[in-house]
């Protein structure tokens, strides 16, 4: 049986408009699904404090999320590496921490406009003054050799004197045993004052002798002040770290896959990578490693909280870089959230947070 042509043409209406309506329903139902934003915990840009999520990233996140009227759950990664692979598989829906924009990163996933400008920094256990490399220089195993090789040398010319000077002046003229001492004190006097005129050489013998240790003292003197004055200068030099050329020979540590290991890589530095943070900093703190270099606001937080007089940065903040939230490839988001936080910018709102986790302006 057929339809007159005017039913059929009602029911291809109502059927277009359920598929619609359906339709509608559907996007719908997307636009309220929340957002799921990766994370991993940096402190002080994303961190879990009495169970909860917070940081300078997250709370300028729940801005964004709360101009884009979009909810969010927050999805927080062992690793940097697993949350910048949920961005790259699509699981998230953004990622947001201290992520460094790069050119290697940007052919993978897409970035916000810049949210933080920041760069590297070295963290070092606190350097010890002039005090510490002197002892050290003292107590080195060198100055030791030499200072035994100069008792040795006093002692032998002083024995050398006695034989010559033995049968000339009653100073020397006294058993072998008894004459260990005296004759070790006039070279020692020797060497350090010149002498004394009244123990003056009698002997031919002894008074070349003489002469020739007075000559010599002179270098023995001064080889003996240079080696003390190389060995503190050498010490002061190793010991010490002021920029990034410092760190060659060190034990230097940073975080696998980080931007600081493609950067130390390249000045063909080694560096001893670690998954996270935390193992990061446990190997600092154990003396496993000499200097940290990495991002230079997550290590002056560590320094001036948990780390306060365990370590101390040293050096300017090199190689400037910007963070960014990191999405996936065409995000639709993208355009939203920059629009969101230039406004941000613009009505004070950024500057606020910032100055509640940094102390300062932007």
């Amino acid at each position: 049986m057929r339809y007159p042509r005017r039913k059929r043409r009602g029911w291809r209406m109502i059927r277009n408009f359920l598929a619609i309506l359906f339709a509608c329903c559907l996007l719908s139902e997307a636009a309220a699904q929340d957002l799921t934003i990766a994370t991993v915990t940096r402190p002080p840009f994303s961190m879990v404090e009495n169970g909860d999520d917070t940081g300078f990233s997250i709370e300028l996140w729940h801005e964004i999320a709360a101009k884009l009227n979009r909810p969010y759950q927050v999805v927080r990664y062992d690793s940097f590496g697993d949350m910048l692979g949920s961005v790259k598989d699509g699981t998230a829906d953004a990622a947001i921490a201290n992520i460094s924009i790069t050119a290697g990163r940007e052919l993978e996933m897409d970035f916000s406009q810049p949210i933080f400008a920041s760069g590297l920094q070295i963290m070092v256990h606190p350097q010890g003054g002039s005090a510490g490399s002197i002892w050290s220089a003292l107590l080195s195993w060198d100055l030791l050799v030499a200072i035994l090789g100069a008792f040795a040398l006093l002692l032998a010319g002083g024995m050398l004197m006695w034989h010559f000077e033995k049968r000339s002046q009653d100073y020397f003229d006294r058993p072998l045993r008894q004459a260990i001492f005296p004759s070790f004190w006039w070279a020692l006097n020797l060497v350090v004052n010149g002498g004394f005129e009244e123990r003056m050489p009698r002997s031919a013998f002894g008074r070349v002798f003489g002469v020739l240790l007075v000559i010599s003292s002179l270098f023995i003197v001064s080889l003996f002040v240079a080696h003390i004055t190389a060995a503190m200068t050498v010490e002061a030099i190793n010991g010490s770290v002021g920029s990034i050329n410092d760190l060659y020979g060190k034990r230097v540590g940073t975080i696998e896959g980080s931007t600081a290991q493609v950067f130390m890589e390249a000045r063909e530095l080694r560096s001893e990578g670690s998954p996270d943070l935390a193992a990061l900093i446990e190997k600092f703190e154990t003396n496993q490693l000499d200097a940290v270099v990495f991002d230079a606001p997550v290590l002056a937080y560590y320094v001036n909280t948990a780390g306060a007089g365990l370590a101390e940065l040293t050096g300017s903040v090199f190689k400037g870089e910007n963070y960014g939230v990191a999405l996936p490839t065409n995000s639709e988001l993208r355009e939203d959230i920059n629009q969101v936080l230039l406004s941000l910018r613009e009505g004070g709102t950024y500057a606020e947070i910032y100055r509640k986790w940094f102390g300062e302006s932007p």
